[in-house]
This record gives structure tokens, C-alpha cells and sequence, in this order.
């Protein structure tokens, strides 16, 4: 198996493409897509292609095949894998890189490390997609100048990717913010859609979570008065509220198709944090504390080549 590493120790993306150097292979694993991406950097994209994230017999073999292509046609200097969690980011488990405890059929215990880095002699980064997401915003986009920075994706479920000085969080495992519990507006008994708990943050205000509650209507279609977004703004700006509380990132980036279809709920969600904090914690002054993702959609697949910088650097 190649020589795979958790980031573990601040991400340095700060090299180029030199003369003759090789691009960084890198691969996002989300919950309804993957991403393939060859590059140096956000400037110098080479190839990028998609997978429907489906049972891990079709869409693991379909990103190897993706890898096998550009390694035949001149090879990549190192890997970077962010994946979906929870995952197994601990070396010295006998499960580093499966994931875990998921929603998602038939992937707990799939080795994704193991299986998308043996076939290839090359350093490999692996984190979650969301801490990914949140290096590639520190090295390239909103983040950039902080080292503590917290990036926040709403689709099919919520993850947060949380940085403290220029590092992911890690203890026994990685953070799983989705999953905080979260007060009940007394007017909401709508069902979590989360298989673990009936009041987080993901079962409760995830993509998927506003989709079992519009019941047919489209996320696209909905005014910015629509009553649905009451309990969303809320839960959202709850979880928002614990990450000030305990880590006080100097910025939050939201992203996700849930914000890319509605962006009027950035100032919402700002404006119920503040009243949430109520004067105890005052957000940083100037441009807008809970901001969109400066990388857009390619935070994500970004995030992917900024672990695998780390990994190569690392050697």
C-alpha cells in the first residue's frame, strides 16, 4: 500500500508547478457524487470527472479506473482522498481509512484508503471531504490568512470541517458537528431523517432533511418567506453558535446546494447567530463573518489536491 497520512500537521500548499513537476491526483467522495481531480492547483485544473456515489462496488472501481487513466498518461506526484465520514483517520487502527457508522447503505467497513491507494506508489493524504474543503479555503480561498477557519457544507447531509490553529480537529476521532443535538422549535415535530438521532443538526436541516419536509416542492422554487426556513435558520444557527462557543473560528464558509439554491440564508443565519449569542460573544467586525466559500462548488475537489500537496511535501 502506498505511504498514506492523516493531516494531522498544518497543510503547506504554498508550491507551484515547476518545471516538469507532476500534477496532484485527488479524489472527493461526497454523498451523491465523487470528484476526480488532476491539477497543480486551483489555477491549473488538467482534468476533473464525476461519479455518482452509488453502492462501493460501482463507484470505487469507476474512480480507480479514473486514477489508473492518468497514471498510465504520465502519472501524479501524490494522492489526496476526502471522504464522506465518519471514516477512520486514526494509523494505528486496524480500520485507518473504512468507513464507519454511516446513513448510507452498504458503505460501513468499506476500506476506501486501501482501495484507491494500493495499486499506486505515490504518497497519500486522506482526511474527511469537509476538512478537505475547509484547507482548500484556508490555502486559496475565504479562509486565507486564518488558521482558524470552520467550513460548513448543507447538502445531502451537514459536515463541518474545523480548523484550529491550521489544523484539522482529531482526538479519538474526527469531528462529526452534523450530528450535535439541537433544541426543538416547539413548533416543529417534523421527523429527523438522520438513522441515529431524531434531533441533530443533519436530520433535522441537511438537504435531504429539507426535502422530506417540502414533500414534492423544489428547493429552487421556494420564496425567501417560505415558513420552511424558520426551523432551518434555527438549527443551522444553533450549530453555529456551538462552534463560536467552543472553538471561535474567525470565519464560518457555507456551502452546499442548499445555500447555492437559497443565499439569502447566509444573513439569515448570521443575523439568528448574533441574537443566539446575544451580546455575550461579539462576531469580528468588517466583512461578513458567515460568509459563501470564495472556491464555490470546488472546495470540495480542492480539498482533495490540497491533501495530496501535504502528502507530497511530507514525502
Amino acid at each position: 500500500m502506498s505511504n498514506a497520512s492523516s493531516s494531522s500537521e498544518a497543510v503547506d500548499v504554498s508550491d507551484g508547478a515547476a518545471a516538469g513537476a507532476l500534477p496532484y491526483a485527488g479524489v472527493e467522495l461526497g454523498g451523491t457524487k465523487c470528484v476526480c481531480t488532476l491539477a497543480f492547483g486551483p489555477d491549473r485544473v488538467l482534468d476533473q470527472r464525476t461519479v455518482p456515489t452509488t453502492s462501493p462496488d460501482e463507484t470505487l472501481p469507476a474512480l480507480l479506473a479514473i486514477l489508473h487513466d492518468w497514471d498510465a498518461k504520465g502519472g501524479f506526484a501524490a494522492l489526496g482522498i476526502a471522504s464522506f465520514g465518519p471514516i477512520d483517520l486514526d494509523p494505528r487502527s486496524t480500520d485507518y481509512g473504512q468507513i464507519l457508522a454511516t446513513n448510507k447503505p452498504r458503505w460501513p467497513g468499506t476500506d476506501v484508503l486501501g482501495t484507491l491507494s494500493a495499486p499506486f506508489s505515490v504518497p497519500v493524504g486522506l482526511d474527511t471531504d469537509v476538512n478537505g474543503a475547509a484547507l482548500a479555503e484556508i490555502a486559496w480561498g475565504s479562509g486565507q490568512g486564518m488558521e482558524d477557519f470552520a467550513y460548513v457544507t448543507i447538502g445531502t447531509g451537514i459536515g463541518v470541517g474545523l480548523i484550529v490553529h491550521g489544523q484539522p480537529t482529531r482526538g479519538f476521532a474526527h469531528s462529526e458537528w452534523g450530528h450535535m443535538r439541537v433544541p426543538r422549535l416547539a413548533s416543529d415535530d417534523h421527523p429527523s431523517v438522520c438513522n441515529f438521532h431524531d434531533d441533530c443538526v443533519e436530520g433535522l436541516a441537511s438537504g435531504s432533511a429539507l426535502v422530506s419536509r417540502l414533500a414534492g416542492r423544489g428547493v429552487s422554487e421556494l420564496a425567501e418567506n417560505d415558513p420552511v426556513w424558520e426551523p432551518i435558520v434555527k438549527y443551522i444557527a444553533a450549530m453555529a453558535h456551538a462552534l463560536v462557543c467552543g472553538a471561535a473560528p474567525r470565519r464560518i464558509a457555507i456551502g452546499g446546494g442548499v445555500l447555492t439554491a437559497q443565499p439569502h440564508l447566509l444573513a439569515r443565519i448570521e443575523d439568528a447567530l448574533a441574537k443566539s449569542l446575544n451580546g455575550y460573544m461579539q462576531l469580528p467586525e468588517g466583512e461578513q463573518y458567515v460568509c459563501r466559500p470564495a472556491l464555490d462548488g470546488m472546495a470540495g475537489p480542492l480539498g482533495s489536491i490540497a491533501l495530496a500537496i501535504a502528502a507530497g511535501k511530507a514525502g
